[in-house]
C-alpha cells in the first residue's frame, strides 16, 4: 500500500474553521499543527477542556492522503471514552476532510460493525490498547496498517506507568516497523515529568508543547459542623451528608466522585434517603455496572437531565460533560493528578472555570485538602514511570507477532527450536463482547500459514527477508520499556513461547509458536483462538454477573463476595437492594430485596495510598500549625485536634520522626509517622516488627494508614534500636523485608497475574468462563513447577520484583527508611491516645470488633483522651521508651 502522504493542508484551513464558530486557535493549537505537519512526534500536555482534541485531530487530517484504508490511530484507555471521542473527530469532516470516516473498535463494537470495517476499513480508527493488539494478530495486519501515517494517544498518563502502556509501546514498535516516519502524539492534562513520559511515547527528539490557557480552577472545603479533636476514619460521613445534599440542591447537576465502588454505593444510597424525591434524577456510575446503564448514565449528564452522579474514576477521564456545575470529592483524592483531572470535570471548555469541593470523611482530610490545593497550585503533580521490560507482556506479544504474519525465525542466531509445525485451516477471530467470534477466513491467511500451502502472504514480502528473530529483538527494544532488554532475555521469551520453558515443554499447548517455512508462527487453531480471547494487561479478580431471575443483566461483582452469600441474604449493587437466589455458570441471579438495608460489596483493591507529593505538603501544613500558622480555612476548621495533637504529644515536621508509645490494656504500643503512604507503612510495620522481635522475640499486632504506622507488643519490647537508629538502617533492607514476610505468599499472588497476562492460564471460553478458584488452583500448580524444576524461571523473578516494587513500594520504601535514619527523632510517652494514634487504634479494633463493640471502645478511648487533655500537663518520663 502507498503510504505517501500528500501536502499539508494550508494551516488557514483549521484556522477558517474555528474562525467559522467563533472560535480563535490558541498558540499551543498552532504549534502542534506545524510539528504534525513537519513530521514531528511529541506530547500536548495542557489542562483539561483547553482544546487538546482539535489540536491534534487537524493536524492529522492535514497530513490525510486520499483513498482508501486506515491512516490514524487514536488509541483511548477507556471504551467509555470512544463514542464522545468518535462524534468529537467527525465534526469538522464535512468541511475539512470530505470522505474521510471515523469508526471505532473496542470490546463494545457490535459483531456487525467490526465486519463492515473488515470489508472497508475507516479513514481514522478509535480503539483501546487491548483492540489494537487484537488487531495485529491478524494475518494481513501488515496490509491493514501499512499506510497509518499518525497515531493519537489520549490521556497517556492513564497508561505510562502500567502494563497497559507497555502493550501500547510494543504496538508502536511495530507500527514503526512498518511505517518508519510514522507520527505519534500524546495528550494529558495531570502528567508529573513531563519529559520522560514524551520520551516513553515517541522516543528521543519529540516535541513538548505545553498549552498554557488561561484557565482557573478552584478547590475548595465542605465544612463540617463539629470536626471534633479526634477523629478517625469514616467519622465525618454522616454528619457531611446534609452539606452534601445542599449543594447538589443549590447546582444544576452535580457530580459527585468517590475513590471506591463500595463508597459509591453507599454515598447514593443515603443521597436517596436524604430526599426520595431525587429519584431518577440522581444517578450511579462505576466500572462493575452493566454497560447499558452506565450508557444511560453518561447520556443523561450530557442531556442536562441528572441532578447528579455518584460515580468512581469511571468518569475520571476526558468524556465532555458541559452541563455539569460541580463537582464533589468524597474524601481525600490521595493524589494531586487525581484531583485535578477530577476538577476538570466542570467548566470543560477553554476559559470555563473548573471547580472541585473536597468533602472530608474526617478531620484529617481537611489538612489534606489544604495540602492538595498547595500542591495542585504549586504544580506539584506526580510522575509516573514506564514499567521497566515486564517479560510476560513481551511473551504475550511474540505470540501476537506471530500471528499476525509472523516474524522470520534466524534459526542460526536464534538457534535449537522445534521448527516442526501442525496444519491449520484460515481462521481469523475477533472476540467482542457478546462473547462471540467474527471469522474472516482468507486464501494464506487464518492462524497463520498452513505449511503444507506456504507461509502466506507475509512471508513472500521481499523488504520482509533480512528481519529475523534479529530484527524482532531490535524492534523489541525499540519500546523505551525493553531498552534495557538483554538479548539472553528475549531469548528465554522466545524460548519459552516456542518450548514451554525447561518444565512445560512436555506439554504440547504450551508449544505456542513454531518455525513454519522460516518463520516464527502460531499453527495451532486451539492456541490461536485462546491467545485472541484474552489479549491484554488487565487482570482483575474472577467475576459472575449479576442478573435478574426474570431475565437481564446489572453488571458485575467479584466471586469472593458472592461466595459468602447465602440464599435470601441482601446486599446493595447498582443502587438497589437487592435478594440473591442461586448461583449459577458464573451467574448470580438476584430479586428485589423487601428489606431496605443490606450489605455492600468491598471490591478488591479499592484504598488508594497517599502519594508522595501530597505526603510533602501535608507535612508542610503541619509544620505551619505547629508554628501557630493557621492560613488556610481547612487549616482553621482542624485547629482544635491539631492542637489536641501538640498538647498531647507534638505535630510531625519534615525533617523530624515522632515517636509515640503508650501502654494500655491490650499491651504497649509503638507509633511511628512517616508520612509515606500506606502500602509503604505495611512494609515499614513488618520490618520494623521483625528487627524488634530478632532483639527480644515476641508477638506483635500491627497497624497502618497513610500517616504512620502502630505496633502493639504484649510485653515491654527493648526500644534500644529505635534510640540508636538502627531500627531504620536501609543496609540489609532486602534480606529483612524477605526474612520479615511472607514474601513467597505475595510473590505467588503477584504470578497469578504474570501467568494471565503471560498466556499460562484461560480464563476460559465465553459462555463458560473459569472460576477464581480454577484459575488461582492452575497458576498455583504452574509456580509450584517452577520452582521445584524451573527455579531460574523468569516469569518467578519478575513476579518476587513485581511484588516488592508494586505491594510493597519498595523504591519508596527504601527512602522513608533513609529519612528516618537521618530524621531528627521525636519521642514522647502518651497519657492516652493522640488524635494521630487513635485512626490507627480504631483501624486495627475494626478488624476483630463488630460495629456496635467497636462504638462503645472508641467512645471509650475518646473519653479517656479527652480527659487527659482537660487534666494538668504533665512532664513525659523518657523510661516509657526503655
Amino acid at each position: 500500500m502507498d503510504a505517501r502522504v500528500e501536502e499539508p493542508t494550508a494551516p488557514s484551513a483549521a484556522e477558517s474553521w474555528f474562525a467559522a464558530r467563533g472560535w480563535q486557535p490558541f498558540d499551543f493549537q498552532r504549534r502542534v499543527w506545524a510539528a504534525m505537519a513537519e513530521g514531528r512526534s511529541g506530547l500536548l500536555h495542557a489542562s483539561t477542556g483547553a482544546g487538546k482534541t482539535y489540536a491534534v485531530w487537524l493536524g492529522a487530517l492535514a497530513r490525510r492522503r486520499e483513498g482508501p484504508g486506515l491512516q490514524v490511530l487514536w488509541i483511548t484507555p477507556m471504551r467509555a471514552l470512544a463514542a464522545d471521542t468518535t462524534r468529537a473527530l467527525q465534526a469538522p469532516l464535512a468541511e475539512l476532510a470530505p470522505g474521510f470516516t471515523v469508526a471505532q473498535r473496542s470490546g463494545d463494537t457490535a459483531p456487525s460493525e467490526r465486519a463492515r470495517q473488515q470489508r472497508r476499513w475507516p479513514s481514522a480508527l478509535v480503539t483501546t490498547p487491548e483492540s489494537l493488539s487484537l488487531l495485529l494478530t491478524r494475518e494481513h495486519s501488515r496490509d491493514e496498517f501499512a499506510g497509518v501515517h499518525t497515531v493519537i494517544v489520549d490521556e497517556w498518563h492513564e497508561l505510562v506507568g502500567n502494563k497497559r502502556g507497555v502493550q501500547v509501546q510494543l504496538a508502536l514498535a511495530r507500527l514503526r516497523r512498518w511505517n518508519p516516519a510514522l507520527v505519534v502524539w500524546g495528550l494529558s492534562a495531570t502528567l508529573g515529568a513531563v519529559e520522560h513520559a514524551m520520551a516513553v511515547l515517541c522516543g528521543p527528539g519529540g516535541e513538548l508543547v505545553r498549552g498554557r490557557v488561561d484557565k482557573t480552577i478552584a478547590i475548595d472545603t465542605l465544612a463540617p459542623a463539629q470536626p471534633g479533636r479526634f477523629s478517625w476514619a469514616g467519622h465525618l460521613g454522616a454528619q457531611m451528608l446534609q452539606p452534601v445534599v445542599d449543594e447538589i440542591d443549590r447546582a444544576s447537576t452535580t457530580l459527585v466522585f468517590t475513590n471506591t465502588r463500595s463508597q459509591s454505593e453507599r454515598w447514593y444510597q443515603m443521597l436517596l434517603q436524604a430526599r426520595p424525591d431525587w429519584a431518577g434524577l440522581i444517578a450511579l456510575h462505576h466500572g462493575s455496572l452493566d454497560r447499558a446503564a452506565r450508557d444511560w448514565v453518561e447520556q443523561g449528564l450530557k442531556d442536562g437531565r441528572l441532578k447528579a452522579v455518584v460515580a468512581t474514576s469511571s468518569l475520571d477521564l476526558g468524556v465532555d460533560f458541559l452541563p455539569v456545575e460541580r463537582v464533589l470529592q468524597i474524601g481525600s483524592a490521595k493524589g494531586v493528578a487525581r484531583l485535578l483531572q477530577r476538577a476538570g470535570r466542570s467548566g470543560h471548555a477553554p476559559g470555563r472555570p473548573s471547580r472541585i469541593t473536597l468533602v472530608p470523611t474526617n478531620t484529617l482530610e481537611l489538612v489534606e485538602a489544604a495540602a492538595a490545593r498547595r500542591a495542585a497550585l504549586a504544580g506539584e503533580v506526580e510522575p509516573r514511570h514506564s514499567p521497566d521490560a515486564p517479560l510476560d507482556v513481551l511473551v504475550q506479544h511474540l505470540v501476537t507477532v506471530a500471528l499476525g504474519g509472523g516474524f522470520d525465525a534466524d534459526l542460526h542466531s536464534s538457534g535449537g527450536f522445534d521448527a516442526d509445525a501442525h496444519s491449520s485451516g484460515g481462521f481469523d477471530a475477533d472476540p467482542h463482547s457478546s462473547g462471540g467470534f467474527d471469522a474472516d477466513a482468507r486464501p494464506g491467511g487464518g492462524l497463520g500459514a498452513d505449511p503444507r500451502h506456504g507461509a502466506g502472504d507475509e512471508a513472500g514480502k521481499d523488504n520482509e527477508g533480512h528481519h529475523g528473530a534479529a530484527a524482532m529483538f531490535d524492534e523489541v527494544r525499540s519500546a523505551p520499556a525493553y531498552a534495557t532488554l538483554s538479548r539472553e532475555a528475549f531469548d528465554w521469551a522466545l524460548g519459552f513461547v516456542a518450548r514451554g520453558g525447561t518444565s512445560l515443554a512436555a506439554y504440547p499447548e504450551y508449544h505456542r509458536v513454531r518455525v513454519v517455512d522460516g518463520r516464527w508462527r502460531v499453527s495451532d487453531r486451539g492456541i490461536a483462538q485462546r491467545h485472541r480471547m484474552q489479549v491484554g494487561t488487565i487482570v482483575g479478580d474472577a467475576t459472575m454477573a449479576v442478573a435478574w431471575v426474570t431475565g437481564g443483566t446489572l453488571g458485575q461483582v467479584e466471586e469472593s463476595f458472592v461466595a459468602r452469600l447465602r440464599n435470601g441474604d441482601c446486599f446493595v449493587f447498582g443502587g438497589r437492594v437487592l435478594e440473591y437466589v442461586r448461583s449459577q455458570d458464573m451467574t448470580a441471579f438476584v430479586r428485589r430485596a423487601t428489606r431496605a438495608d443490606g450489605v455492600v460489596p468491598v471490591w478488591q483493591g479499592g484504598r488508594m495510598p497517599l502519594s508522595s507529593e501530597l505526603a510533602r505538603s501535608v507535612l508542610r501544613c503541619l509544620a505551619d500549625a505547629a508554628d501557630g500558622r493557621f492560613d488556610e480555612p481547612e487549616l482553621q476548621l482542624a485547629r482544635p485536634m491539631l492542637d489536641a495533637q501538640q498538647r498531647l504529644s507534638r505535630l510531625p515536621r519534615p525533617g523530624r520522626l515522632l515517636a509515640e508509645t503508650l501502654h494500655s490494656r491490650e499491651g504497649h504500643h509503638l507509633f511511628l509517622y512517616p508520612f509515606a503512604g500506606r502500602n509503604v507503612h505495611l512494609g515499614l510495620a513488618q520490618l520494623i516488627a521483625w528487627r524488634l522481635a530478632r532483639a527480644a522475640p515476641g508477638t506483635f499486632s500491627l497497624s497502618v494508614n497513610d500517616y504512620g504506622l502502630e505496633i502493639v507488643a504484649a510485653g515491654v519490647p527493648d526500644l534500644a534500636p529505635l534510640r540508636d537508629g538502627s531500627l531504620f538502617a536501609p543496609d540489609a533492607l532486602l534480606d529483612d523485608l524477605l526474612a520479615s514476610l511472607d514474601a513467597g505468599a505475595l510473590a505467588q499472588r503477584r504470578f497469578r497475574e504474570i501467568a494471565r497476562v503471560a498466556g499460562l492460564v484461560f480464563s476460559g471460553y465465553p459462555g463458560a468462563p473459569k472460576s477464581m478458584r480454577q484459575l488461582q488452583a492452575s497458576s498455583s500448580l504452574l509456580h509450584e513447577v517452577f520452582r521445584k524444576y524451573d527455579p531460574g524461571n523468569r516469569l518467578l523473578v519478575q513476579a518476587k520484583d513485581e511484588a516488592l516494587q508494586h505491594e510493597l513500594d519498595l523504591g519508596r520504601l527504601h527512602e522513608a527508611l533513609q529519612a528516618m535514619a537521618s530524621a531528627t527523632l521525636d519521642r514522647v510517652a502518651l497519657r492516652a491516645p493522640s488524635p494521630l494514634a487513635l485512626p490507627l487504634m480504631v483501624d486495627r479494633l475494626r478488624e476483630r470488633l463488630s460495629n456496635e463493640k467497636l462504638n462503645e471502645r472508641v467512645a471509650r478511648m475518646v473519653a479517656e483522651a479527652e480527659a487527659a487533655l482537660d487534666a494538668p500537663a504533665r512532664p513525659q518520663p523518657r523510661r516509657a521508651l526503655a
